[in-house]
């Protein structure tokens, strides 16, 4: 099935409730609202337990509230109304369970729902119909992807939650193995102690950064996707000081994130995770290739996109965007104009709607103000280039593609946003390999493209889609890696998530 973005209008607020659910099936005639099935009676205890499960919505990333349960005090008094409000609250929580709570959520593209898969009229009968409806509720919250281990995930961060979170680290330099520090040290120990219980029952060593703690700082470094280095350095406290409550929040988006999941397609395709900092070419669900890739720092993001790889583009020159040109090159030019100019980079102005190329040693540069940069660059392509000797052109609005860098060192680092939008790869010639399959190009061709210094463009014969993703948390053999919500998105999401919640609540 193609990828594709649901329209709201093609998601059913509640499905109607009952009624339409009984359409759809053909039914001839709505049944009672208390009944089980034709004429049989709903029984009383088990709308109490469906009730008390659904108080319990916050398990499942839910917020409790917005469902409007009936108190079970009702029922004594009045079981009809008791039972018609929880099916209601039932019905409204079984189609987030299934549908997610945002079904078109705000600026995330990257989601992928298919609501028109799930057997919804199904679903909804068989809530009505069920001598235990609550396990209705259960099945369809363990429905989507993933679902059991980001719940495990969620009642743990919640119990952290409840037990009081954990203090900050103060603020310092790296924090080495073998070092001592009255302050951080133990703050550091306690922060880990909180979720590490090898750590919680080993005795405590003080302000000594001792063999035990340095064990449970690799722990925590693998399990966060961090360089297992035992260093605490900025990333790493970074991580450590984030409150227990953004924890909740993100694997409450997650869990809401994966519901009413699109099949997972069949053709081959690039997935980029931006949080993850990784590529991975999928055939199916099975891998071909995983790499470390750089993306676009915070000021910079690198937009959610799905698009397709149309054109491999050899020794690429790089046509600089203004931004580039205002915030990173201009410094540069100011320092060593002759230098910029050796790294193979142009300036022009355009004078009469003539291009005329500047020498940039002749510029004042101190007179140049950012706001007001009055060139266009380009930069050579070659050895030197920003772009390295492959582009990988996706065509979007955003001018955003996959390219070589001349600049390795950063691929060791946890933390990978740092370019300026576009997606830097380590391994560049592996995804080629991959692009030009079934076109006959071996390395010597490839090798003789490159060496040719000419820069040219090779369509492919087989397009690929690519999908650039915003995935935090991240599950991997029934384990739970959390990533840093670096743009941001995961906290809006919650927010979104609140205010339609309180939205409801107070109706």
């Amino acid at each position: 099935m193609a990828w594709h973005a649901t329209p709201a209008a093609a998601i059913p607020a509640a499905m109607r409730r009952r009624d339409l659910c009984l359409a759809a099936l053909g039914a001839a005639s709505p049944l009672p609202l208390a009944a089980q099935g034709p004429g049989e009676p709903a029984a009383l205890p088990a709308m109490l337990r469906l009730a008390a499960r659904l108080r319990r919505l916050e398990e499942d990333g839910l917020d409790p509230a917005a469902y409007a349960v009936p108190p079970d005090a009702m029922a004594a008094g009045d079981p009809r109304g008791f039972t018609n409000g929880v099916q209601r609250a039932a019905s409204a929580a079984l189609s987030d369970l299934l549908l997610g709570r945002l079904r078109v959520p705000a600026n995330r593209m990257d989601i992928l729902r298919d609501p028109a898969a799930l057997p919804m009229p199904r679903w909804q009968l068989d809530l009505l119909g069920a001598a235990e409806p609550a396990r209705v509720i259960d099945r369809a919250a363990l429905s989507a992807e993933d679902a059991a281990p980001l719940k495990a995930e969620l009642a743990r961060a919640r119990a952290l939650v409840a037990a009081g979170g954990w203090g900050r680290i103060p603020a310092g330099g790296t924090i080495e193995p073998g070092s001592s520090d009255p302050a951080r040290v133990p703050a550091l120990r306690a922060r880990l102690a909180a979720e590490d219980a090898e750590l919680a029952a080993v005795p405590d060593s003080g302000e000594l950064y001792d063999e035990p703690l340095l064990d449970a700082v690799k722990r925590w470094q693998a399990a966060n996707g961090l360089e297992v280095d035992g260093r605490v350095g900025a990333i790493s406290q970074a991580q450590l000081n984030r409150p227990a409550t953004a924890r909740v929040d993100q694997l409450r988006v997650a869990l809401d994130m994966r519901r009413a999941a699109a099949p997972v397609p069949t053709e081959r395709r690039i997935e980029v995770n931006i949080p993850d900092f990784l590529l991975t070419v999928l055939d199916g669900r099975r891998s071909l290739l995983r790499m470390n890739v750089v993306v676009g720092r915070p000021s910079r993001a690198t937009p959610l996109l799905r698009v397709r790889m149309t054109t491999v583009q050899f020794n690429p020159p790089w046509g600089v965007p203004e931004r580039n040109a205002r915030e990173d090159l201009l410094p540069k030019f100011r320092r060593d104009p002759a230098g910029m100019r050796n790294k193979g980079f142009h300036l022009y102005t355009v004078v009469g709607g003539e291009r005329i190329e500047v020498d940039p040693t002749t510029v004042d540069w101190s007179s140049i103000r950012p706001d007001r940069f009055p060139y266009l660059v380009r930069q050579d392509a070659g050895d030197e280039s920003a772009l390295g000797r492959l582009k990988f052109i996706m065509p979007n609005n955003d001018d955003i593609y996959l390219h070589d860098t001349p600049d390795r060192g950063l691929f060791n680092r946890p933390d990978r946003a740092f370019s300026s939008g576009c997606i830097r790869l380590e391994r560049p010639m592996e995804l080629l390999d991959i692009a030009l399959d079934g076109m006959g190009w071996d390395r010597a061709r490839i090798q003789r493209s490159f060496d040719s210094r000419q820069t040219s463009a090779l369509p492919l014969k087989r397009t690929l889609p690519v999908r650039l993703h915003y995935t935090t948390a991240v599950v991997e053999g029934g384990r739970v890696r959390l990533r840093p919500d670096i743009y941001g998105l995961d906290a809006a999401y919650a927010r979104e998530m609140d205010r339609t919640a309180a939205r409801v609540a107070a109706r």
